[in-house]
């Protein structure tokens, strides 16, 4: 089956702070055709997301599809608490890299 890479589909892939305790993921598709695509594939699921990020299930708090943004957004729970010790990026910004390398089927 063909597929099409994420970052080919989306206008913006960014991550950022949901409070202290909690990372949001934001992927914002190029146009209606691209988050329809990435919605009806199946792949934006809480499983997905928590392979990606090494956590538990239960640690993905919600995966959101955001019709009037063509966005999929997902709130995960952070691994360090923000600013705690261990934590190498206090606002979240450069939590969005394994999201780079998703592949969404086309058919």
């Amino acid at each position: 089956m063909k597929k099409i890479k994420l970052t080919e589909m989306a206008e913006v892939i960014r991550s950022k702070n949901s409070g202290p305790y909690e990372l949001t993921l934001d992927i914002i598709f190029k146009d209606r055709e691209n988050f329809e695509l990435a919605r009806r594939s199946g792949v934006f699921t809480k499983k997905m997301f928590a392979a990606l990020y090494g956590i538990e299930a239960d640690g993905v708090i919600d995966v959101i599809e955001f019709a009037p943004a063509n966005a999929i957004k997902a709130t995960i729970v952070r691994p360090v608490v923000s600013g705690g010790a261990g934590d190498s990026d206090i606002y979240g910004a450069q939590q969005h890299a394994p999201l780079l390398n998703i592949e969404v089927p086309m058919g």
